[in-house]
């Protein structure tokens, strides 16, 4: 009888998924450093940059039914190979963009693509790692997403200091295409394709899989998978809207921070967030519930971001502590994952993350064009170095559209169903 895959064969193959994963998480955030160079580059708006940036979300969210339907089908393999290679040509268009509209598309290649990384790591870890372990790859998993981010803040800075943003660009598209042929090489769908025994074979489930749209209708029949569709964006839309495009614009401008403390202080906020997901996962796990933790922890970010915009005179340590501990509290979000996993059958996994990923994403795809439209609209004509400043009332007003999401999810935390931590049917 097959003996069960040797840890480091799984995490290897899983790590080779959350490569891309971090990949995303850089191309995610990174117009948020290279504000100035996109804004002269492009001659942008607020608007305008909170759009070219929201292009690789608007892909991004598009691709996640999609991504989790092709990975019950296709398997993971295909799908990591496949997007680090539109991944690197998007890149490589966004690195030589002479437009807008070129600019434009390149960021919605590289949404399309990398969207399909974290949907394929979940369903990777269900196949190559043990049950209980689903919650805290799923934490692991934005922590490797984060320091892609991280990478994005002030090294990205210092790196485009030195080099220039083109250059820097060209230099992450080779990276990304080089991960597509390590993928194919080493990554395999099931640890039976290795000859070992799939952890997946303990579900019990059938072992057909379903048709398409069948596949996504059932899922859909689950109250807490539409639940959660709409919930976790509240969380995430607080700092991939503030850390990934605002946060360093705002801090410059009413802060008096240089850029590369302002990047290095949205660094730490993703860290803290990251921090928090493993932390809210393995506390999950040992609680043996989802739904109170989760409830808490947007509770607390919500009244902490709340703090943020409605006070403007923070001293430095505060500002730091205060951003730091909403990015902690806001982790609470990686709790959807298998909160939804574990409120549907195992065999539509895929299916599920996707949807749930999609609801994540929807909180910085729809909060950082508002944000930069709002800001816009409220502009008085004020500018320093040729670009655009924005009244700290501004930026409140567009901030203050993320404590209304959190209060809707708020209340539909309420009506969702505690699994404690156990399959459904």
């Amino acid at each position: 009888m097959p003996s069960l895959p040797p840890a480091s064969l799984a995490w290897t193959i899983w790590g080779l998924g959350a490569a891309l994963y971090f990949i995303g998480f850089y191309q995610r955030v990174s117009p948020a450093v290279i504000t100035s160079e996109l804004t002269d580059a492009f001659a942008l708006t607020a608007a305008g940059l909170g759009n070219l940036s929201a292009f690789y979300f608007y892909s991004y969210v598009a691709m996640q039914i999609p991504t989790g339907i092709l990975a019950d089908k296709l398997g993971p393999r295909r799908l990591l190979t496949a997007g680090a290679i539109v991944a690197g040509i998007g890149t490589a268009v966004f690195a030589i963009a002479s437009d807008v509209a070129m600019a434009n598309l390149g960021r919605l290649l590289i949404g399309a693509s990398v969207g399909v990384a974290f949907v394929a790591m979940l369903k990777l870890a269900s196949h190559w790692m043990p049950p209980r372990q689903f919650a805290l790859t799923s934490g692991i998993a934005l922590a490797v997403g984060v320091f892609g981010a991280v990478s994005a803040g002030a090294p990205l800075r210092l790196l485009v200091n030195e080099f220039g943003w083109r250059n820097v660009m060209w230099m992450s598209a080779a990276l990304t295409l080089l991960l597509a042929v390590v993928t194919w090489l080493m990554v395999r769908d099931d640890p039976a394709d290795r000859g070992y025994k799939s952890y997946f074979e303990d579900s019990h489930e059938p072992a057909a899989k379903p048709r398409i749209l069948d596949g996504l209708k059932e899922a859909l029949r689950y109250r807490n998978v539409v639940l959660l569709f709409f919930i976790p964006g509240a969380a995430s839309s607080l700092v991939l809207t503030f850390a990934g495009l605002w946060g360093v614009p705002f801090l410059t401008t009413h802060y008096a921070l240089t850029q590369t403390n302002a990047a290095g202080l949205c660094s730490a906020m993703m860290v803290a967030w990251a921090v928090g997901s493993i932390a809210y996962s393995a506390a999950s796990d040992r609680l043996g519930r989802r739904k109170p933790l989760y409830i808490g922890g947007l509770l607390i970010s919500m009244l902490l971001w709340a703090a943020l915009i409605y006070e403007r005179n923070w001293s430095y340590p505060m500002l730091c502590t205060l951003l730091v501990a909403i990015g902690f509290f806001s982790g609470c979000f990686i709790i959807s994952f298998a909160f939804a996993k574990e409120s549907g059958p195992a065999r539509l996994a895929g299916t599920v993350s996707g949807i749930s990923n999609m609801g994540v994403i929807q909180g910085p795809m729809y909060m950082q064009p508002l944000v930069g439209l709002i800001l816009d609209r409220n502009w008085h004509g004020a500018m320093s170095n040729g670009k655009r400043v924005y009244e700290f009332a501004s930026y409140q007003q567009g901030f203050a559209l993320m404590l209304a999401w959190g209060a809707v999810a708020l209340v539909l935390l309420l009506f969702t169903k505690e699994t404690y931590c156990k399959q459904g049917a």
